[in-house]
């Protein structure tokens, strides 16, 4: 795939994201499908492609998309040297990954996947991390494993370098509630890795209110 025919992709994926029916975070019908850890029958399959959309490398933070059908894909935030910037990336399987051959399912990994990767400030990636890490935490309780779904699946992970924890959330993408934001600020990102260097810092600045609301959001939710 060539870098415009994956920057397309990633445009066609931030507007699906971004285009999730929102509801009040108030809402008492409000019920999200995410639950802690790899949903039954996944973890195989959903491995095989974090391992390889990630290229040996341990994100800080990763979303990746385990679709019904199509490619699967991923976006990564890679913590930098010191204070210097990060790298966020969007990666896309140059071919489906899972697939049924003859009445048997393969894993194909012997690929080359799809990437775009950018510069990110690093206190704006911080920021993103630890947002993420305390709405997953906050919307989907210790107590609330993952389910199986037939249809597509989402998969939030993110890893605490100091502690060497890693916090894995899966399931369906949120119409509902503070997390939300998470599937705008996707969006975001992603479409950042799109850009020309002057609008990606607009859309740093547009990422930079979305975590504004979102915080605002869960001081509210659990207010």
């Amino acid at each position: 795939m060539t870098g415009r025919a994956l920057g397309l992709a990633a445009a066609v994926l931030a507007a699906q994201l971004v285009a999730a029916p929102a509801a009040r975070a108030d809402d008492a019908a409000c019920k999200i499908d995410l639950g802690r850890g790899w949903p039954p029958a996944t973890e195989n399959y959903g491995s095989a492609v974090e391992t390889l959309l990630f290229s040996g490398v341990r994100p800080a933070l990763s979303l990746t998309r385990l679709p019904a059908r199509s490619a699967e894909s991923g976006l990564q935030l890679i913590a930098g040297e010191g204070e210097g910037d990060w790298t966020l990336r969007y990666t896309e399987a140059d071919e489906r990954v899972d697939v049924w051959v003859g009445g048997r399912r393969e894993l194909r990994v012997a690929q080359q996947p799809s990437v775009v990767e950018v510069p990110m400030p690093a206190s704006l990636a911080r920021r993103v991390v630890a947002d993420w890490q305390r709405a997953l935490e906050s919307q989907v309780p210790a107590d609330r494993t993952a389910e199986f779904h037939d249809g597509e699946v989402l998969l939030f992970v993110v890893n605490d370098a100091a502690s060497g924890q890693s916090l894995r959330i899966s399931g369906l993408q949120p119409g509902c509630g503070p997390a939300t934001g998470l599937m705008e600020q996707v969006g975001l990102m992603i479409e950042a890795t799109d850009d020309s260097d002057e609008k990606r810092f607009k859309r740093w600045r547009k990422l930079e209110e979305s975590l504004d609301q979102l915080e605002q959001s869960l001081a509210g939710a659990t207010g």
